[in-house]
């Protein structure tokens, strides 16, 4: 995604390298009996000259569909400028648009972008990112045959350099939708992404729909949330029409990915309260609460579970900040799903005026969640959060079904000679555990860098009704291979029901240590057992002689940094 220089400039003057003209009408065409073009694509970049030629010609390769593509660049000082002008001269449909002076942010040259577009609709692009091949066209023709304003597709994140790929919000797009109104799919606001999506310029220029202009981190939270508050008519289609770049490792990193400090934590909770208040401004107090339950399932999980890895200071800025922002909060958002982690996380903050119990909301925040022992109890016997928080109720645990409960398991992998063995031990909770009598857990090793998976194993939990159940598993780490793997547990009951989970990874007395065992498929393994950032138990496997002294120089390179 596009990023930002660490010192922004505030003046926001822009310097428009071609002319404009008049985009055409509806059905126009181009004298010869074919369809005129009728999407522009808006590309912002600065300071990616090494990216922003791909992004540019994915734009270009988009066919007829695309009339013009409109490259603004935010006064870059790598030579991205002098790149676009020699794309540009050799392609009559990209327009290059060079600010003056930095923004500081995404906002400001996407607005620059909408006002030099001439054609029908318009696409957003990020410097760093890809349209796939009939992205603008699947969205077009969605659009004009459906009269729609708006018109989204999939998304795809894809990790860099792995490849990996993961759908966004993959379940608002699984068919083909046509929407009257977003009112009438509240989980609208969950895709905060404006660059997966196709609009009516005018519809944007008639409602006065823009970004935040400069440097406003998240501010396609905002401009979404203007979108809906507009109450366009909406299709969602299941084609591929984004590819988001991940690029972890990269010297500056996106805006959404550096999270290192408070001031990105400040400018989410910023950008959300904004949406929250455009949302319940235009009267959509159904999309406005759907916004606010999103940022506590969404947003505060994602970032508690990175909590423990910040030194204190930042964990008091980040808790302080927390509790004001959900000051703002009403009953009625936190009755809705009572049980719902996000919430429940949200209540423990509130509770406590300093930080507590980071290492349980860290598996509080885990997905799916999971709440450790201890299971307290107020003198009442209703169940708490904790003896130091009992105005913390946990009551609704008693009643609600199982499947939407956090429920608790860890495991301990034991790499052998004779074979590696995986033990899991399930916790009670309330009592609902016992009372739907767990039978037997199923092992599953998904590898991260491409979804493939080892071999399954299962056991039963024995002895019955012990707490925690516990079960030993064979791990088959050779079939296994290298590769970072992460364990997904399935759980099933007597009653006939079941639930796929992670497991927290036990820690001390040496169980996440590295083990090198010989095999006789590589020759030697090298077993690292780890703790994921949201504290699941995960394996990295290394084979052979080359693979284990790889690892051995990439750690002595990292102790010596």
């Amino acid at each position: 995604m596009h990023t930002a220089p660490p010192d922004p400039r505030d003046a926001h003057r822009t310097h428009e390298t071609h002319q404009t003209h008049e985009g055409h009408g509806p059905g126009d065409g181009d004298g010869d009996g074919r369809p005129a073009p009728r999407a522009a694509v808006v590309v912002i970049g600065y300071d990616d000259a090494a990216h922003v030629a791909d992004a540019v010609r994915s734009a270009l390769a988009q066919g007829a569909a695309v009339g013009e593509v409109i490259a603004v660049d935010d006064c870059s000082t790598d030579g991205s400028g002098a790149l676009l002008d020699r794309l540009a001269a050799g392609e009559p449909r990209l327009r290059v648009v060079r600010r003056d002076t930095n923004s500081g942010g995404c906002g400001t040259p996407r607005n620059t972008g909408i006002d030099a577009v001439t054609m029908p609709y318009v696409m957003f692009l990020d410097s760093d990112d890809v349209l796939p091949a009939g992205a603008a066209r699947a969205l077009l023709d969605a659009a004009e045959e459906e009269r729609a304003e708006v018109a989204g597709g999939l998304c795809v994140r894809r990790e860099l350099p792995s490849g990996r790929e993961q759908p966004w919000q993959a379940g608002l797009y699984a068919a083909r939708t046509v929407l009257e109104s977003p009112s009438r799919l509240p989980r609208l606001v969950h895709d905060t992404l404006c660059v997966n999506k196709l609009y009516r310029t005018s519809f944007l220029r008639e409602h006065g729909i823009r970004f935040p202009e400069g440097r406003f981190l998240y501010e396609d939270f905002v401009f979404t949330a203007r979108v809906l508050a507009a109450r366009p008519r909406l299709v969602l289609i299941p084609d591929r029409v984004y590819v988001w770049h991940v690029r972890r490792s990269a010297e500056r990193l996106s805006l959404s990915l550096d999270r290192d400090g408070v001031g990105n934590w400040e400018a989410r909770t910023t950008a959300c309260a904004a949406a929250y208040d455009v949302l319940l401004g235009s009267g959509q107090r159904e999309l406005a609460r759907a916004a606010r339950a999103k940022f506590l399932d969404h947003e505060l999980r994602m970032y508690a579970r990175e909590l423990g890895l910040r030194d204190t200071r930042h964990q008091r800025a980040w808790w302080a900040h927390t509790r004001a922002h959900l000051a703002g909060y009403d009953d009625a958002d936190w009755r809705r799903n009572p049980t719902a982690p996000g919430r429940l996380l949200g209540r423990v903050v509130l509770a406590s005026p300093e930080p507590c119990d980071l290492p349980r909301l860290r598996e509080l925040a885990a997905r799916p969640a999971r709440l450790l022992p201890p299971y307290a109890h107020a003198p009442d016997g209703t169940p708490v959060w904790s003896r130091g928080l009992p105005q913390v109720t946990l009551a609704p645990f008693l009643t609600r079904p199982l499947p939407v409960l956090p429920l608790a398991l860890d495991a301990e992998l034991r790499p052998r000679l004779r074979g590696t063995r995986l033990t899991v031990r399930l916790h009670e909770l309330y009592g609902r555990v016992a009372e739907a009598g767990p039978l037997e857990v199923e092992a599953e090793w998904r590898r991260r860098e491409d979804g493939r998976t080892a071999p399954r194993t299962r056991a039963a939990f024995a002895p019955p009704g012990a707490d925690p159940w516990t079960a030993e598993l064979p791990v088959e780490v050779a079939a296994a291979g290298a590769g970072t793997w992460d364990l997904w547990l399935t759980v099933r009951f007597k009653e006939g029901g079941e639930r796929v989970v992670t497991a927290h990874a036990r820690t001390g007395a040496g169980r996440l240590r590295r083990y090198v065992l010989p095999d006789p498929r590589h020759g030697v393994l090298l077993l690292q057992p780890y703790a994921t950032h949201s504290g699941a138990l995960a394996l990295r496997v290394a084979s052979g002689a080359r693979g284990v002294m790889t690892v051995a120089r990439n750690r002595l390179r990292r102790l010596l940094h």
